[in-house]
């Protein structure tokens, strides 16, 4: 096993969009959702994520999100209904005929999961990393937040976490035109959806990361899960060494 995964893979979601997804390791399934802004590579690559847990035996599969990476960007207001990531989780786990795997996302690849669980998805266990309960009880306050830097770019103060989330929109590349789309896509996550679910699950986010809610009121809410936290906030948890070693540690218990 290499810590590098191999070539970019593409397969045509549910409406033709042309989604890419990366591979590392070999073993057990999990799917690993990045978050808004990012792409596979700088959220599970980058940084050693992939690399820890596949090193505990699990083949890591790691989409870039519709508007997103390597994955096709359209501008047109067809290609982003409701659910629409949700329906490219879906298709890709179809695609790669996965009946026994694990499912795990951070921030928008988290509110993705949920949204998995909440239209038939059946992983064995769960990852929420970046998110909190509100965050997936009313995703209106993200989206909107989003909106404004997306159609004020150029304007926001420096330092503001409006200017640090365009900077990182900068370094990924991202197209504001088809991310703009993405937020149509947002769907809440109804509370008696989520008492519900059934997976064990895991809630990790950066101990000053509150962007998305409480995530230890997610992790109250839901019926097996665990509760960790890592160094750092929305933007900096992701890129400690940490985070992919809690899950890492969870996925191989």
């Amino acid at each position: 096993m290499t810590a590098e995964p191999g070539e970019t893979r593409f397969f045509d979601s549910y409406d033709g969009v042309r989604i890419a997804w990366r591979e590392l390791g070999e073993g057990r399934p999990v799917v690993l959702l990045h978050g808004y802004f990012s792409d596979a590579r700088t959220n599970w690559i980058r940084y050693g994520h992939a690399a820890a847990i596949a090193g505990r035996g699990f083949r890591v599969i790691m989409p870039d999100l519709r508007a997103h990476g390597e994955s096709d960007k359209p501008h047109g207001a067809a290609a982003y209904p409701p659910d629409a990531l949700t329906r490219d989780g879906h298709a890709l786990v179809a695609y790669l005929g996965l009946t026994d795997y694990d499912l795990g996302g951070y921030s928008l690849g988290a509110r993705t999961v949920s949204r998995m669980l909440a239209t038939g998805a059946t992983p064995r266990r769960v990852i929420f990393s970046g998110m909190g309960l509100e965050g997936l009880l009313d995703t209106g306050r993200r989206a909107g937040h989003f909106r404004h830097i997306l159609t004020d770019l150029g304007k926001h103060e420096r330092g503001s976490p409006e200017w640090l989330a365009e900077a990182f929109l900068k370094t990924t590349g991202g197209d504001p035109v088809a991310l703009l789309g993405i937020l149509d896509t947002f769907t809440d996550t109804p509370r008696d959806v989520l008492e519900r679910v059934a997976q064990p699950a895991l809630v990790l986010c950066g101990i000053e990361d509150f962007d998305n809610g409480s995530a230890a009121a997610l992790a109250d809410i839901l019926p097996d899960a665990r509760h960790v936290e890592v160094p750092g906030g929305h933007m900096s948890a992701v890129v400690k060494l940490e985070l992919g070693r809690a899950m890492a540690d969870f996925l191989a218990a």
